[in-house]
């Protein structure tokens, strides 16, 4: 490791040299790679009021804060809690978890769940925990063979072949997993490598009546109230490895892990987040802004708006129904609001206009000087043309993706081709793959099962009619497929009678068909299934527009490339941040309040009287459970509470997305304060334009956490196994 770590410091030097120059941005503004903190941000930071070390904060060497945060399943993060592997992440992150393991008999989604021992713990079949190990900045061997006029296809297939050398180098005779991430809009790269967990286990979850209090209604907005959190532990062999679950297997012993601050926040308090921000996308040009407002963000919220329909109707009929779908419908939802609200909020901060201001005046710059107009003369050019030929497919893209592939039957359909195509001998065998037929035709029975779990084929009947119907009315009639225009003219406009057809043929619409299927397997029965010829068919219309499709986003990408390259040549005393893209970062600022419009002042915190204000119980939104209301209003809160007030949720000034869901809120010495788990409506157009004085960052208070697990559930294991100090 010492071979590796000094060839680090020489490339992150050179980094934190470029980096350092006036801090020119607001200190709550940025999404910072803890590793690469140039010495003005900590300076701040200290100043603001952090008290731990750079290395205390992030290192390679030594057991740091970067130790206790993981990368929590597919897009989440989450931090260890305790010596014996404990993780707190926030109930949404872990609700696909929870619902796995429900059921009509043990719906934990509904009543909750606490393990009263190890033993009681539910192993998650699929869900894993990852830890960033180390890192090195790679720019130069991923760029090694990349020059001047070299066409985009081959410059975009060296890099991969470099990017994947620098990864089999990396996990070579280890358990590690790597990836290559790309900085600046591919001007910079940096492997990171990580250690992955497989047995990850259920420990303690409040009913989602605490969890999603509020629900959708409450989804992006503030005053909240929601006891946003779940409680998980990672298990490894008795030698301490990585381990696919194994009843013998251990709980981790952690490298570090987080105390527990109960002493509560106040306004300006120093804190900061570490997590994985999933994607922003802060220097998207007015093209991208303004192909957003107009097509793609409205047309996602249209489709998804009438899935969440016929969903919400057949989960209210049916309890079953209800379980299956949690999870698809929370997902969903969530991003059919933020879409909502990014629209909005584009279009009121004037968002596209600003932009317009940057790119005018990269514009002047790039034409005072012959070199730089060499360099970058062409840039807005080239997105004004790629974003003209992307403006005329990315309809179409958008109801494939969304609508086709976003129903059930035709997306099981879809992942059938490989078999079909080895089946029929169209493709060759993989290297290293004895018996590739075989593997295939063990990999869809398993993705057939998982399918088949939590689905309800009326429902999926509903939306491939819906979806059929939208996609026929949404996408230019030129762009249809013929397939489609025939059915029409066969079923005369009746989509559900085409979508019942469809069901009833299909062997993709029933699990004993796909086992029947599975004992004599052939390409003729795929290829004649007719789900299967019905999602080929808008699979293959979108491939007619590939050659455009990629066009357009060749000369996006390489404008993109350029514009950031020039903004920092352009700009070089300001401190440019990279885009999020699921690596660890640091966001720091305060705790503080704000005011969303005129004359109207949000406070900092929320307390236990909005429980009790937004009790519906006709609201499966707004249910307080008989316990909890109890104790709210005897106000037994325990050592949880501030005099007579229970705290439930603050606001910070923190710049988060996507995946920072879970992450920490710590003070200055590393102590948790509470879990991140939202943004506010006021400020959905963040991942695109930070607006300081908007944008806020939800939590759950650690304190809300504590008494729920303790007064509520009578978790007294969970409290004892926490350092908690005041």
């Amino acid at each position: 490791m010492k071979h590796f770590t000094s060839g680090l410091i020489f490339r992150v030097t050179i980094v934190i040299v470029l980096l350092t120059g006036s801090l020119s941005m607001r200190a709550d503004e940025g999404m910072w790679l803890p590793y690469l903190l140039n010495r003005l941000t900590y300076t701040d930071m200290q100043a603001q009021g952090l008290q731990l070390t750079q290395e205390e904060l992030f290192s390679m060497n030594n057991s740091s804060l970067k130790d206790a945060i993981i990368l929590f399943g597919r897009g989440c993060t989450g931090e260890i809690v305790s010596d014996q592997g404990l993780i707190f992440t926030n109930h949404h992150c872990g609700y696909g978890s929870i619902q796995q393991v429900s059921s009509v008999g043990s719906d934990f989604l509904t009543d909750g769940f606490w393990a009263r021992s190890f033993k009681e713990e539910i192993p998650i079949h699929g869900l894993t925990v990852q830890f960033l190990d180390h890192l090195e900045v790679v720019t130069d061997e991923v760029l090694k063979g990349i020059k001047p006029g070299m066409t985009d296809e081959i410059r975009h297939n060296t890099i991969e072949e470099n990017k994947q050398r620098i990864v089999n180098r990396a996990i070579e005779k280890t358990t590690f997993n790597a990836v290559v991430k790309e900085f600046y809009s591919g001007n910079e790269f940096i492997l990171f490598v990580y250690q992955t967990y497989r047995d990850v286990r259920l420990v303690g979850t409040p009913p989602s009546s605490v969890g999603k209090f509020g629900a959708d209604t409450d989804n992006w907005m503030w005053p909240r109230h929601t006891g946003d959190f779940s409680i998980f532990r990672v298990y490894v062999d008795q030698n301490g490895r990585p381990a696919s679950y194994h009843p013998d297997n251990i709980p981790m012993k952690p490298k570090h892990y987080l105390p527990i601050n109960a002493g509560g926040v106040k306004k300006g308090d120093f804190a900061m987040i570490m997590g994985y921000p999933g994607s922003t996308d802060r220097y998207l040009t007015s093209w991208g802004v303004n192909l957003a407002i107009n097509q793609t963000n409205p047309t996602i919220v249209d489709i998804r708006r009438q899935k969440l329909d016929i969903w919400g109707q057949d989960m209210a009929a049916s309890d079953e129904v209800r379980i299956k779908y949690a999870s698809k419908y929370a997902g969903v939802a969530n991003y059919w609001k933020y879409f909502i609200g990014q629209t909005k909020g584009l279009k009121r901060l004037k968002v596209a206009e600003k932009k317009v201001e940057l790119e005018n005046k990269f514009g002047i710059w790039s034409k005072s000087d012959t070199s730089l107009f060499s360099k970058y003369g062409n840039v807005r050019q080239l997105f004004h043309d790629g974003y003209d030929e992307l403006e005329k497919v990315n309809i179409i893209g958008i109801y494939t993706r969304e609508a086709i592939r976003g129903t059930e039957i035709l997306s099981l359909a879809a992942r059938a081709r490989n078999l079909l195509e080895n089946l029929n001998g169209t493709v060759k065998p993989e290297i290293n793959m004895p018996d590739p037929q075989k593997d295939l035709l063990k990999e869809f029975k398993q993705t057939a099962e998982d399918h088949f779990k939590n689905y309800n084929r009326p429902t999926d009947e509903k939306i491939l009619a819906a979806m059929l119907h939208a996609y026929y009315n949404g996408v230019p009639a030129v762009q249809h497929p013929e397939w489609l225009t025939n059915a029409v003219k066969k079923y005369k406009g009746d989509f559900k009678k085409m979508a019942t057809d469809i069901f009833a043929k299909s062997m993709f619409a029933s699990q004993e068909k796909i086992i029947e299927f599975l004992r004599k397997p052939s390409a003729k029965a795929i290829a004649k299934d007719p789900a299967y010829i019905c999602v080929a068919a808008f699979y293959n219309q979108q491939y007619v527009y590939k050659d455009q499709i990629i066009s357009a986003n060749e000369k996006i990408s390489k404008a993109r490339r350029l514009f950031m390259a020039g903004l920092r040549e352009m700009d070089k005393n300001k401190i440019f941040y990279p885009d999020a893209n699921q690596t660890m970062r640091l966001t720091y600022g305060t705790v503080q309040d704000y005011y969303p419009a005129d004359a109207i002042h949000y406070e900092y915190f929320t307390t236990h009287k909005g429980i009790l204000e937004k009790e519906d119980p006709t609201n499966y939104e707004f249910v307080v459970p008989a316990k909890l209301k109890d104790l709210l209003l005897k106000k037994d809160f325990g050592p949880w509470g501030e005099g007579d007030v229970l705290k439930t949720c603050f606001l910070t000034n923190h710049d988060i997305t996507g995946g920072n869901s879970g992450s920490p809120v710590l003070n200055g010495k590393g102590e948790l304060l509470g879990l991140a788990f939202d943004g506010n409506w006021e400020a959905m157009s963040g991942d695109i334009a930070f607006e300081p004085e908007l944008q806020r960052t939800i939590n759950v208070d650690i304190r809300y956490v504590l008494f729920i697990i303790d007064k509520y559930a009578g978790a007294q294991r969970i409290i004892d196994e926490l350092k908690i100090v005041r």
